[in-house]
């Protein structure tokens, strides 16, 4: 006998939600939709703890990445001062490590994060910038600046930037890349701070005595960033099985694609953070005016990782991105290199460079991140913004470096080191601009 009651399918708003995933071709679902699939765990998406914890973020940024932004002037002034007999090259190993470190050493601490919160990191790693910024002032060999500021200081710094990015990321969903944006304008702001007022007191005091000045303003901002900073997802047991890098991100060749472009564009990216100063000497700026090379890249790239951070909300992440990368690569080959190969370059000019790039690539940091948080869950945000962090500190591992010794190879100019620069931005373009057309997102906004 046949059955005559018709059997109708039923399907729950999660099985709505899973099949508007978007798709990866070669992992056959990409978890795309972090925080739309999270229902015990909604994003507040705003509010006061979400808006404070962006507020505290900016001050982790501020005494971390911000006091790296200031490279250019520890470079500049190591050349010419205390490691005089030290080549461009080997100086850029002290910020090289302390950009590796901070970067990588996220693979480290986001998996800690994500288990027991932010105050178990955050408050060490606080106090460990503050005391490694004050042992600066007593350094006066290579190896003493390597260990100290490249070494204690960037493993520090990874704790307290891993602990911004993390929490922030805890709060949004569909503002994530304007608050991350928000948040990461504390090391730009950092970044033309310290080097404005350290200018200053070395010039009034001497270097020791601005040193230890500065390592007041680091700690009095660490600690409003330990007050302010919190993590929204209750604490977890430690789970043995899991790796502190997840190594099947990596199946996903958006993923993959993301973090090769992101380890090219590393290799080009802080090239005029590092430099610009030190050629700005070289084309008729005084020692007092070069530094300011580096205050106006960092005011211009405070308004970029806001500003196209709210348009990527809008727009797509990583549409955004790619364009940004794409513009980072044009202000490197077309505006940077014609500058250095003309005998009539004006000051002006020099400067409006710095103001463009500052911009851009001001951009590029401020969305990068949101893009990572895209492809997964918020519960294992911090362990995949760890590896993904690993990935980058390996590029700047290698960057600074290649780039320093291309400068005695020119003749002491920077031709060399653009081209190389600007190079491995436009390879970095092809790869992230792939990993755009692999999310097969049913919207164009992706």
């Amino acid at each position: 006998m046949v059955n005559k009651h018709r059997i109708t399918p039923t399907f729950s708003v999660r099985d709505v939600e899973v099949a508007n995933i978007s798709v990866d071709d070669s992992s056959g679902v990409d978890d795309s939709t972090v925080g739309s699939t999270s229902e015990t765990n909604p994003f507040p998406d705003g509010g006061l703890a979400a808006w404070t914890c962006v507020l505290g973020s900016f001050f982790a940024l501020f005494c971390t990445f911000g006091w790296l932004n200031a490279l250019g002037l520890f470079q500049t002034y190591y050349e010419r001062t205390l490691l005089i007999t030290q080549s461009a090259s080997t100086i850029s190993w002290i910020f090289t490590l302390q950009l590796f470190f901070m970067w990588a050493g996220g693979a480290v601490f986001g998996r800690i994060i994500d288990t027991y919160g932010t105050h178990h990191v955050a408050i060490p790693c606080a106090i460990g910038c503050a005391l490694f910024v004050f042992m600066i002032n007593i350094c006066d060999q290579y190896y003493q600046l390597i260990l100290v500021q490249g070494v204690g200081f960037g493993v520090s710094a990874a704790g307290l930037f891993s602990c911004a990015t993390t929490s922030v990321g805890q709060y949004f969903d569909k503002r994530k890349a304007l608050a991350l944006g928000i948040a990461l304008s504390g090391s730009s702001t950092g970044g033309f701070v310290h080097p404005l007022y350290l200018q200053r007191l070395i010039d009034h005091f001497g270097f020791k005595q601005a040193i230890r000045w500065a390592s007041l303003v680091i700690a009095v901002s660490g600690a409003l960033a330990c007050m302010l900073m919190s993590a929204r997802l209750p604490r977890k047991k430690w789970d043995k099985n899991l790796s502190f890098i997840d190594f099947s991100l990596f199946k996903r060749s958006t993923f993959t694609m993301y973090c090769i472009g992101t380890f090219f564009v590393t290799w080009g990216l802080f090239a005029p953070w590092s430099y610009l100063p030190s050629m700005s000497l070289r084309h008729g700026f005084s020692e007092g005016t070069a530094i300011y090379t580096i205050v106006l890249l960092n005011a211009a790239s405070t308004i970029g990782r806001i500003l196209p951070a709210h348009l990527a909300d809008r727009l797509g992440r990583f549409n955004l991105v790619s364009i940004i990368t794409i513009l980072n690569a044009a202000c490197l080959l077309g505006f940077w290199y014609p500058l250095e190969i003309s005998t009539t370059t004006a000051h002006v000019q020099i400067l409006a460079f710095g103001a463009l790039y500052g911009f851009t690539s001001g951009a590029f940091i401020g969305i990068m991140m949101s893009c990572v948080a895209e492809l997964g869950q918020v519960e294992t945000l911090g362990q995949r913004f760890g590896t993904y962090q690993f990935v980058v500190g390996v590029g700047s591992l290698t960057g600074l470096p290649i780039q320093g010794a291309l400068i005695p190879a020119d003749n002491h100019g920077f031709r060399y080191l653009i081209l190389f620069s600007g190079s491995c931005m436009v390879v970095g373009a092809g790869f992230i601009c792939t990993a755009r057309m692999l999310r097969k997102s049913r919207s164009w906004k992706a």
